[in-house]
């Protein structure tokens, strides 16, 4: 039997850069109040989200993402063809096939690297983070980029009180590469399938070729609307709030440190409440900064901690060099969390 040669990669990897984009047109609560009836106070008091950015017809998933790497390169240093990989997380292209990390490669002058979507919803960029440690420390990439990257307006119900308020469109990208020490600890991930129904896109899309309209949903016009991604508030609420605690602390001790040698909080950027519970769940000490984009971004799905990071960073809240937690989680039901060193 011959003896396969063994992969020479990087010992540990790190986050080398990170970027950003938020679309111009932002949105208050006032332009989601015309389509149902609630208040600022109430999307305020149960959200925490004051504003939120929606993209034009010209900021698309790829020009969104083009925009966040290319900062993301600058900011490590490196040049576009050292990127050995590109990985996407999204459900918010429609395409199904190219994968949007080919055509976000070619855009930015990678030249011919690895480059593939993945679905994991808000957990996403904790997914394409392992993925890209992983692929440093076994030789295959020595950089890769690691992009999430959402226009959920395009899956937001308007007429629904329950989610219309939420959801944000924007780009975060970091660039990962080789280390000498360990500064991306091991992830805690995993997925809860048998609640997989709590957040959903309500109408697949073969449905449209079913031939039977009965079955499609009708905005108050009689019209058949277009899929949108819908939840169980309080089931997902529930769960985020006592399970992802608990899946925060165990990333925490498998990177070996306590709250009190954390010097920042990054979790997804979903809710207000959902972020100030986990905080006091997980006892973190005052002196952590803790991210709350979401009052002014909000929920952005997989690009929502990547987008944090970048804004902690950019207003000195955060600097590189401090030790951060991060945790993703959301539809599926899917999570991951790692303990990093900010770039």
């Amino acid at each position: 039997m011959a003896k396969i040669k063994p992969s020479k990669g990087a010992p540990y990897a790190r986050i080398l850069g990170v970027g950003g984009y938020r679309p111009t047109r932002v949105v208050p609560n006032e332009v989601i109040l015309e389509k149902i009836d609630s208040s600022d106070e109430w999307i305020r008091s149960r959200s925490g989200i004051a504003t939120r950015h929606w993209a034009s017809p010209q900021e698309t998933v790829t020009a969104m993402s083009v925009e966040a790497s290319g900062k993301a390169i600058a900011d490590a240093g490196i040049s576009p063809e050292q990127i050995g990989a590109v990985v996407v997380s999204t459900v918010s292209h429609f395409k199904q096939t190219p994968a949007v990390a080919t055509e976000i490669a070619d855009k930015i002058g990678a030249g011919k690297p690895a480059a593939f979507d993945i679905s994991a919803g808000c957990a996403g960029f904790g997914y394409g983070l392992t993925l890209a440690k992983g692929m440093i420390v076994e030789g295959s990439a020595e950089y890769v980029l690691v992009i999430g990257v959402e226009r959920l307006s395009d899956l937001t119900d308007l007429e629904d009180r329950a989610t219309a308020f939420l959801f944000g469109d924007g780009a975060g990208a970091v660039v990962v590469g080789p280390s000498d020490e360990p500064h991306i600890g091991p992830t805690v991930w995993g997925s809860e399938g048998d609640k997989s129904e709590t957040i959903k896109q309500t109408v697949p899309w073969n449905e449209f070729h079913s031939g039977d309209d009965s079955t499609l949903p009708l905005n108050e016009q009689g019209d058949i609307k277009f899929p949108a991604i819908t939840q169980e508030g309080q089931a997902v609420f529930r769960w985020a709030v006592f399970e992802m605690a608990k899946v925060a602390q165990q990333a925490l001790d498998a990177a070996g440190i306590s709250a009190d040698d954390l010097d920042v909080f990054i979790p997804h950027q979903a809710n207000m409440r959902i972020i100030d519970s986990m905080v006091k769940t997980l006892k973190l000490p005052e002196h952590v900064m803790v991210a709350r984009d979401v009052e002014t971004t909000g929920n952005t799905s997989a690009a929502s901690i990547p987008l944090a990071m970048e804004r902690l960073l950019a207003t000195g809240k955060a600097k590189s060099g401090d030790t951060a937690l991060i945790i993703g989680f959301g539809a599926g039901l899917v999570f991951a969390a790692t303990v990093v060193t900010l770039p």
